[in-house]
């Protein structure tokens, strides 16, 4: 969902962040992903600059809210991620912010399934160790950032992702910490393989529990 009201963030903050996300996508739509290919969002991309039509957006800058040219383009790699996580492609280089900002809203995916994004030592990259071609398609609604991955060939596995040993700690110092786990488990016809994807820890900077009122 490209429009998502959050707590203290104004709302053009977010419609600039469908511009932002317009100018990303139309370099990296239709891309190819060729056998032994590294795939990198901002090689792809380039820097993000007003010269270039890039709005001031929501980014998040230890822990807190703040404003910057081409802020919300996170969602872009959010759901890169996500689709390599469900394909062959081997995600190299992830990072996830080390603060939990946001509770959980409507969350359809496990937390820390998502990548954070900040030009250009910040990436998102994946390394195509196939012998098969893939193609990215990325587009925009009128409410959400959609994105599909092709295959040059038909595949004989697929994949889903698990969350384990899901966690929120009180620390010593009087706050809470979010801790998961990602699985990315390989489906065959006769088997399942799984592997560790990605291991998240963050400072939650709200209370994760209810008051008593």
């Amino acid at each position: 969902m490209i429009l998502r009201p959050l707590k203290d963030v104004e709302m053009y903050l977010q419609e600039n962040k469908r511009k932002n996300l317009e100018l990303a996508i139309s370099h990296l739509n239709e891309i190819a992903i060729s056998p032994g290919e590294t795939f990198s969002i901002w090689k792809n991309v380039g820097r993000p600059t007003k010269s270039k039509g890039y709005l001031e957006g929501l980014v998040l800058k230890s822990g807190k809210i703040a404003k910057d040219t081409g802020g919300g383009l996170c969602q872009l790699g959010n759901l890169l991620f996500w689709i390599f996580a469900h394909s062959p492609l081997t995600i190299t280089e992830r990072y996830r912010h080390g603060f939990d900002v946001f509770p959980d809203v409507n969350r359809k995916v496990p937390f820390g399934a998502g990548a954070t994004l900040s030009y250009n030592h910040i990436d998102l990259q994946c390394v195509n160790e196939t012998k098969h071609t893939f193609c990215l398609k990325l587009w925009l609604d009128k409410t959400h950032l959609h994105g599909e991955l092709f295959c040059s060939n038909n595949l004989s596995e697929s994949y889903r992702i698990e969350e384990r040993n899901h966690q929120i700690k009180q620390q010593a110092w009087g706050g809470y910490s979010r801790h998961n786990q990602i699985y990315k488990i390989k489906i065959e016809t006769d088997k399942e393989t799984e592997s560790l994807l990605v291991e998240n820890h963050a400072i939650m900077m709200y209370n994760p529990f209810l008051e008593n009122k």
